[in-house]
């Protein structure tokens, strides 16, 4: 059966103090917004690996807090991670990255481990329940790998893994499974072997960055009948003016990086010089493929969300489209349907 997702899927780092803590009443207030300018039902993207499952936590406790009847809200729980105690003055997982938790995390993919995750994102979630189930960024483990047994052995733990979400579904304890990753590379190469329902692609089909070998992998998803997911479609921030693209800062002195620099610099300019929105005009492309069923996009600000909402209707005429080819911001190849 299809998977019907809208066209707005609201990732949930916040919640889990990603770079930022956010006061209770910040994150009780940011759901509110979800769902005041949301059609239900609302679809909200967490991970194990957000604050150690504190994302989870906090999802569970507001949801019960406003009320939120099950049928109201879509949960995906992105599996691998479970939280343990915290024995160092910050979490070992990634340093730097999540701010007052009070549990560190280990990851956990095989068959049983996966299990052991999707349990713990249960008890988290309290009266809820997470209907859509991955695998957490298993181009990263697989990348872990110290030579090409050891990535023959993380490679079937992740096929197990699938094996036993591919079970849950089978059981009625999940709607659909899938697969999230930032190297749309290990998608395709788990394709292969994983029968996926949807799939999220992060910092791979966007405004900046579209190959055409990435493009002919999405249809053939299409071709498929899988729903894509597409997020991180502003590198990290880095398309709204960030230092950081991809999660790391760009040095101008390396050629790669001096290349993104200059590009976001012309993108601006043209931004400028027809009156758009970048964001608005980024997540329009990111929408573009009519593959492509929805966009994941995160904000901390509650007063940010009503726009969030808006971005994802906005559409374009040719002549933006055009123009962006002509500057050679946009493949000229890569056919666009003007709004």
């Amino acid at each position: 059966m299809p998977l019907h997702l809208p066209k707005l899927i609201f990732g949930a780092t916040t919640l889990g103090n990603l770079f930022v803590a956010r006061s209770d009443q910040e994150k009780h207030d940011l759901i509110v917004q979800w769902f005041r300018h949301s059609e239900l039902p609302v679809v909200i993207d967490s991970a194990g690996k957000y604050g150690a499952g504190l994302s989870l936590q906090v999802i569970g406790r507001e949801l019960q807090s406003l009320g939120v009847a099950a049928s109201d809200v879509i949960i995906s729980n992105k599996l691998g991670w479970r939280r343990v105690p915290l024995r160092s003055p910050e979490p070992t997982f990634e340093p730097g990255a999540w701010i007052d938790i009070d549990h560190d995390a280990v990851q956990d993919i095989s068959r049983d481990g996966i299990l052991r995750c999707w349990q713990e994102g249960n008890e988290l979630l309290g009266q809820y329940r997470a209907s859509l189930l991955s695998v957490h960024d298993p181009d990263e483990y697989l990348a872990a790998a110290t030579d090409p047994d050891d990535r023959r052995r993380r490679l079937d733990d992740i096929v197990a893994a699938y094996q036993t979400l591919a079970d849950l579904r089978d059981q009625g304890e999940a709607t659909a499974i899938g697969v999230g990753a930032k190297d749309w590379r290990t998608i395709r190469e788990l394709n292969q072997y994983c029968d996926f329902d949807w799939v999220m692609m992060a910092n791979s089909f966007t405004i900046m960055n579209h190959p055409q070998e990435l493009v002919l992998f999405i249809d053939q998803l299409a071709s498929q009948d899988v729903a894509i997911i597409n997020s991180a479609l502003m590198h990290g921030g880095f398309l709204t003016g960030g230092q950081y693209c991809d999660y790391r800062p760009l040095d101008p002195a390396v050629a790669a990086d001096a290349k993104k620099l200059k590009w976001r610099s012309d993108y601006f300019a043209v931004c400028r010089e027809l009156a758009i929105d970048p964001f608005d005009v980024a997540v329009a492309f990111g929408l573009s493929h009519p593959a492509i069923r929805s966009v994941a996009l995160s904000t901390s600000r509650p007063d940010r969300v009503e726009s969030l909402v808006a971005s994802v209707h906005r559409q374009f005429p040719a002549a933006v489209w055009n123009t962006l080819k002509q500057r050679g911001l946009i493949d000229p190849d890569y056919k666009i349907a003007a709004g």
